[in-house]
Formats: C-alpha cells, sequence, structure tokens
C-alpha cells in the first residue's frame, strides 16, 4: 500500500467511524438500545437474532457496523506500523486509536448488560452516557490525529506550541459541552415534549428530574464554550501555519453553524433528525479542532514557513 492509499485508508475508517456514531444515536433516539435485550456481544442470546422486530433491527445492525469499524481501525493500525518510521507520532495515534475503540466497546457492552438503555431513568445512566461521550471524544481525537499524521511530515518533537493553554481550555470546553449534551439528549429521550414551552416548563418544574434539570444549564454552557472556541480559532488563524489556520476557520464556522442547530433544535422541542445532525455538527467542530492542535503542534512553524514561501523562486 502506498502512503496515498493509507492516507485515504485513514480518512474512510474515520468517516465510517462517525457513521457508527451517528447511528448509535439513532439507537437512543429510537428508544432500540434493549432491541438486543441484556446480551452482549450475541444479540438476545442468538449469534444472529431471528427476531424482525424494528428495535432489534437496529439494535443489532449498531453492532455489526461497530465490529466493522473495529475492524477498519486494525487494518489502519497495521498499515501504519509498515509504512511509518519508529518515531513517527502517527503510530501512536494509530495505537490510541485502536485503544478507544476497544473501551468504547467495553462501554457499550456495560450499557447494555447493565440495561442503562431504552427508559432507564436512573441517575447511573447519565455517568455512562458521559463515560460513553468521554471516550468518543477521545476515539475521534485519535483517529483524525491518526489521518492528519497520515499527510503531514512532522517534526521531530512537539513545538509546545504558544497556544497550548488556549487549546486545553478549548479541549475541556468541547468536553464539558458534549458531556451537557448528551445529558440534555437523554432529556430529550425520556422526557420528551412537543413544544418549546411545554419543554422550558418540565426543565423549571419543582419536581423535575435531574437530567431536566441538567438539560436547562446545556445552552448555556453551549454558548460560552462557542464563544471561547471561536477566540481560540481566530488566534490561531492570525498566528498559526496554514494548516492550522485552515482548521481553524473551519472551527469558527462549525461553531456558528452548531449554534444556530442547537437553537433550532431547542426551539422545535429536539426531533430526532435535528438531533442526529446536531451530534454530527458537534463532531465535525471536534474534529476541526484536533486537526488544527496537531498542525499547530507538529506542522511548519509559522516563521519558517514564511521564510520557505519567501526563499521560493517567482513563477514567470
Amino acid at each position: 500500500m502506498t502512503r496515498s492509499a493509507y492516507g485515504k485508508l485513514t480518512i474512510c475508517s474515520l468517516a465510517f467511524t462517525l457513521a457508527v456514531i451517528v447511528w448509535g444515536a439513532f439507537v437512543r433516539v429510537t428508544g432500540s438500545g434493549a432491541g438486543c435485550g441484556s446480551h452482549w456481544p450475541t444479540c438476545n442470546g442468538e449469534v444472529v437474532p431471528r427476531s424482525s422486530s424494528t428495535a432489534t433491527l437496529i439494535e443489532f445492525t449498531h453492532r455489526i457496523t461497530s465490529s466493522l469499524a473495529l475492524l477498519f481501525v486494525v487494518v489502519v493500525l497495521v498499515y501504519a506500523l509498515r509504512l511509518l518510521p519508529k518515531a513517527h507520532p502517527g503510530r501512536a495515534a494509530a495505537a490510541w486509536s485502536l485503544f478507544f475503540m476497544l473501551t468504547e466497546a467495553a462501554v457499550g457492552a456495560g450499557i447494555v448488560l447493565y440495561e442503562k438503555v431504552a427508559q432507564d431513568t436512573s441517575i447511573a445512566r447519565g455517568y455512562w452516557m458521559s463515560a460513553h461521550l468521554a471516550n468518543t471524544f477521545l476515539l475521534i481525537a485519535s483517529m483524525t490525529a491518526t489521518t492528519v499524521f497520515a499527510y503531514l511530515d512532522p517534526r521531530a518533537e512537539s513545538s509546545g506550541t504558544r497556544h497550548k493553554a488556549l487549546f486545553y481550555a478549548g479541549g475541556f470546553a468541547f468536553f464539558a459541552t458534549g458531556i451537557s449534551g448528551a445529558i440534555a439528549a437523554l432529556g430529550d429521550t425520556l422526557f420528551p415534549s412537543d413544544t418549546f414551552l411545554e419543554g422550558a416548563r418540565l426543565d423549571l418544574a419543582p419536581s423535575a428530574h435531574l437530567f431536566l434539570k441538567l438539560r436547562a444549564i446545556h445552552p448555556f454552557t453551549a454558548v460560552a464554550s462557542a464563544l471561547l472556541l471561536l477566540f481560540i480559532a481566530g488566534q490561531v488563524m492570525r498566528n498559526g501555519n496554514r494548516a492550522a489556520a485552515s482548521a481553524g476557520k473551519a472551527l469558527g464556522l462549525l461553531v456558528l453553524l452548531q449554534v444556530l442547530v442547537g437553537l433550532v433544535n431547542l426551539l422545535l422541542a429536539a426531533p430526532a433528525a435535528l438531533q442526529l445532525l446536531h451530534l454530527l455538527v458537534g463532531d465535525a467542530a471536534w474534529i476541526s479542532f484536533v486537526v488544527m492542535v496537531v498542525a499547530a503542534a507538529w506542522g511548519p512553524a509559522p516563521a519558517a514557513q514564511s521564510s520557505l514561501s519567501k526563499a521560493s523562486p517567482a513563477h514567470g
């Protein structure tokens, strides 16, 4: 396999995994998490379920595609070890991708085996959802870094970029907003409402479930995080190398789109299609953020890039 083909493989692996993640959200939205019962890895105690119920088909499809995503990651790691030099950070990124894919499967198995699915309203389900979201972010980050390193010739060592503190803050903002969003989405699933006002009344009721109280916090967390991420993107666009600046621009646009989709989702009382779109745009923004960080830390320094541009002969 050539290096170019390897790069395309990493992109396909990441894209397929994103599709699996969105389908996993569809499992939650449709209440199909118990479609295979409390059995794992079998479905209702069978390797291939005989039940033709919609919930079983949705959940079983998620399990099959998750297995294919795992196979994709294994193949990527094998070729990373074959094609990349020993010290290349792309090797480590591919290895971490496999690790987080395995922990993703473990968390998913725990959710099924402990029956934190369907209409379960226990607080423990919120912890499982939060752990699942955090692991998913780490998985996407590792796979994104693997893809970037497939195309980037990194410096021998990370630059310890000047934006380091901002990047840590941005990462924290993503995790905080993502976890609060996961709880909000769980509240939408367990306590659906037909209108925005009805949902607001449920959230503010003295006897409201904890998931509903936390759902009311998510929009404020999201707006605060969006402002911070737009600031970080602006800093990188002014002071980062070309690759980092391009990723920063994409991040800024995706953050604005995410706020817009989130607002419409809120006003329309979280219809299923908008919940899935909200998740997809959020994951795309996270990917842009990771690309920006990796490019800023491992790509050519802006000064060196500028010097190379000046030294290049003019084209007639």
